[in-house]
């Protein structure tokens, strides 16, 4: 089996500077598990730490049932792909993926047969006699993970593998590495900082900033109920609009009131915002509950205010609308024909069933 277990791992560099933070985490046999979030949040230090590159200052590492503190990375039985490949100039495709096993002393006909069958599952067969050099990055990165498959790991590990290719071609190895995992039935732990990428790869995601873990969830539940005000404007792109205002109530009902609009809150959010009467909170909604009211057959008083379209951004099937609404700044998306010119006064409808709510001090989810 290869589960890995992270219990109360901390990570201190010199100068008391904490990269990691006491993260408690659980990776099942067969999961895809991504760590997501800005640069310096930690995920890379904690793939290190899984690897055996960094020693926890505090905490216990178990991949399987073996603690492996104290083990070097050669004898963890895990492959670790990195950003920049580390392919040996001097060498052949296949000299680059059987070095490891050659290392360790495997027979020739044992070799073979796994480099073949590392190159049949990525396409790479053909480039078996070309150097490094020779390749593009896309095949580079293709060969940098079979030189892992050959291995047989317990687990896999990817330290943002695609930061270095074109978009294009990231979206392809996505793709494939989609198709690995599940050919393979392997335990893979993945970092990066693409939001894009965590959500179309994990099975689960872990979402870290400043060495702690924010959430662990899978990707609909991350973007649907985030914990708090960090999680839901990293995952989402364009991301979650926020604006700050009071929760007011009139006649019964709750309606939020930034200093240039007012709109009616749902009567399912009372039990949890009814607390909040009369304070500061803010306000969230992503991009694509927000509509044009031309485009919406039923849409009420209540929560249509005016606005001015600033930018438009068109991509193609969609469209962002980057709106003036009494000196808010907000982000709409909108279908690739539903296009306003700037300048334009919309009638701009919220759905306020889609609607989240902040604590103003801790930043937690209120609702």
């Amino acid at each position: 089996m290869a589960q890995v277990s992270l219990k109360n791992i901390t990570k201190i560099f010199p100068g008391n500077i904490v990269a990691v933070n006491d993260v408690n985490l659980g990776i099942e046999n067969k999961e895809f598990v991504v760590l997501v979030g800005p640069s310096g949040c930690g995920k890379s230090t904690t793939l290190r730490m899984v690897a055996g590159l960094e020693k926890a200052t505090e905490g216990e590492i178990w991949i399987g049932n073996k603690l492996v503190n104290e083990v070097p990375p050669k004898d963890r039985n895990i492959a670790m792909v990195f950003q920049n490949y580390a392919l040996y100039p001097h060498m052949t495709v296949y000299e680059n993926l059987s070095f490891a096993l050659r290392l360790r002393k495997f027979p020739k006909s044992e070799i073979d047969s796994r480099v073949k069958y590392a190159a049949e599952i990525l396409g790479i067969k053909n480039l078996f006699n070309r150097k490094p050099r020779e390749l593009s990055g896309g095949q580079r990165q293709r060969v940098a993970v079979g030189r892992a498959i050959v291995r047989k790991p317990m687990v896999f590990l990817f330290d943002e593998p695609l930061s270095n290719l074109d978009a294009k071609m990231r979206v392809q190895m996505r793709t494939e590495l989609n198709k690995l995992h599940i050919r393979l039935q392997a335990t893979m732990l993945y970092v990066t900082h693409d939001q894009t990428e965590a959500m179309t790869m994990g099975n689960r995601i872990v979402v870290m900033k400043d060495g702690l873990i924010q959430q662990v969830a899978d990707p609909i539940t991350l973007y649907d109920k985030p914990v708090n005000k960090f999680v839901a404007g990293f995952i989402g792109s364009p991301p979650m609009n926020f604006t700050d205002g009071t929760i007011i109530k009139k006649d019964g009902k709750f309606f939020f009131r930034e200093n240039g609009f007012t709109v009616k809150i749902v009567e399912d959010m009372y039990d949890k915002i009814s607390s909040y009467q009369d304070r500061e909170v803010t306000f969230g909604i992503r991009p694509e509950d927000l509509y044009d009211k031309l485009f919406v057959q039923e849409a009420s008083s209540d929560n249509t205010v005016k606005a001015v379209v600033e930018i438009v951004e068109p991509m193609g099937a969609e469209v962002f609308l980057y709106i003036n609404v009494s000196n808010s700044s907000l982000i709409a998306r909108v279908g690739g024909h539903d296009r306003p010119e700037v300048g334009q006064d919309l009638d701009l409808v919220f759905d306020m069933s889609k609607a989240h709510f902040f604590d103003k001090d801790t930043e937690k989810t209120i609702v």
